[in-house]
């Protein structure tokens, strides 16, 4: 690989699994190989919502945004869904970095059967399960990145 294929390999993302009462949030190193949960913010307002996303994005140097965007199970874009994407819009404007969209359909279901794998209540472990759904959202967009043919369900350049 040449430094020049290598560079446009590098990304520092965050992924985001939006609720109405915590966001979930997930990283990845440079490499983009492997998410990680990072924290769940407890949604006060929406500039306190920001201001911890802008600390973890200047942290990491953060580059792009992804959210979770919760498609109904017909494919279609529901309520939660539209709600999901004037939040993103909003947080994508605010903190200047593009935006970009993985169907989470059952990412926070997954996220709960992890927990009970590890023999962990997932009625206990609430924010824990929305940084699990986070890290399933951003390692698809890092698995579908690394393919061959990927193209974001919805790219929002600012």
């Amino acid at each position: 690989m040449t430094p020049q294929e290598q560079s446009k390999q590098l990304i520092s993302a965050l992924g985001l699994d939006f609720g109405r009462k915590r966001i979930g949030v997930a990283g990845c190193d440079r490499t983009g190989l492997i998410a990680t949960g990072i924290t769940t913010i407890e949604r006060a307002s929406f500039e306190q919502d920001i201001e911890q996303l802008r600390q973890l994005v200047d942290e990491r140097q953060v580059e792009v945004l992804v959210f979770g965007l919760p498609y109904s199970m017909d494919g279609s874009l529901g309520f939660q869904a539209r709600q999901v994407q004037k939040f993103a819009t909003r947080v994508a404007k605010a903190l200047q970095l593009p935006l970009e969209y993985v169907d989470e359909r059952l990412t926070s279901f997954q996220a709960e059967q992890l927990l009970k794998a590890e023999n962990r209540s997932p009625s206990r472990h609430k924010a824990l399960i929305d940084r699990k759904a986070a890290a399933l959202i951003l390692q698809q967009w890092l698995d579908a990145r690394r393919g061959q043919s990927y193209s974001p369900v919805v790219a929002v350049e600012y």
